[in-house]
């Protein structure tokens, strides 16, 4: 499945976005679809993550209270809602496909196992 991640931009601190991530379809194989990102100088890491088969959902710590992702199946469109935005959440964002039910999504050796990523999205929080 090919994924396209938008919505980033440049936000001050305390504000929001809500990036899009549009596949080119959902199919039955399509499990789950994770957030990352990857800040200057850090490793990439899993922010959040969704079922596409349940809805099931999960987060980084550091983003559970402030972020949302969401899906619509008709649209083949996961959604992050960002609030509360600092800045070190700055980074660029990248969706991609993630294992079923998200299961160690977010683990080094998955991310570093991903050989695609996709173009990914910019967001700045800054004052």
């Amino acid at each position: 499945v090919q994924l396209q991640a938008s919505g980033g931009g440049m936000v001050r601190p305390g504000g929001s976005l809500r990036l899009s991530c549009k596949a080119s379809e959902f199919t039955p194989d399509d499990s789950a679809i994770g957030w990352f990102r990857q800040a200057p100088g850090k490793e990439r890491e899993g922010v959040s993550c969704i079922s596409l088969r349940d809805g099931s959902t999960s987060y980084a710590d550091s983003v559970s209270d402030l972020f949302t992702i969401s899906r619509d199946n008709a649209e083949a469109t996961v959604y992050l809602r960002m609030n509360n935005l600092k800045p070190e959440d700055t980074a660029v964002y990248y969706c991609a496909t993630a294992p079923p039910h998200c299961l160690a999504y977010a683990a080094p050796w998955y991310i570093a196992g991903k050989d695609f990523w996709g173009k990914g999205t910019q967001v700045t929080v800054s004052s």
